[in-house]
């Protein structure tokens, strides 16, 4: 019984490393822009730093859109969310979340490449 345990601590210990390994090998996030409220007449580019600050340098990035707006804008118009980002300056890729997501809402953008159904 001793055997068996070890031998599934030592399978369990590979599968880690491996997993470590991919995520070194993965390519990292570069936002390249960051917008809320496009969709109301927001300057592109307004959530840039913002997303960068929480984002660039990972290979996964879970983003939860928290935007202060002034009491004019609040009412006016239920706000998008627009990210754009690359992997490692190479592939580019965009992503939305629709005006009635709303702040609060979270973004999750990746580089890791989509291994599920369909790919």
């Amino acid at each position: 019984m001793a055997r068996r345990v070890s031998l599934i601590v030592i399978i369990a210990f590979a599968a880690s490393v491996l997993s470590l390994e991919a995520q070194a090998q993965a390519e990292r996030i570069r936002i390249e822009s960051g917008t809320y409220g496009a969709n109301c007449g927001a300057a592109t580019g307004n959530a840039t730093r913002d997303l960068a600050k929480h984002c660039n340098d990972r290979a996964t990035c879970r983003y939860i859109v928290n935007t202060r707006l002034d009491a004019t804008q609040r009412a006016s118009c239920a706000r998008d969310f627009i990210a754009a980002w690359s992997c490692d300056h190479r592939e580019f890729h965009r992503a939305m979340l629709s005006a009635e997501a709303g702040n609060g809402s979270s973004l999750v953008i990746t580089c890791i490449p989509s291994t599920g159904a369909g790919k």
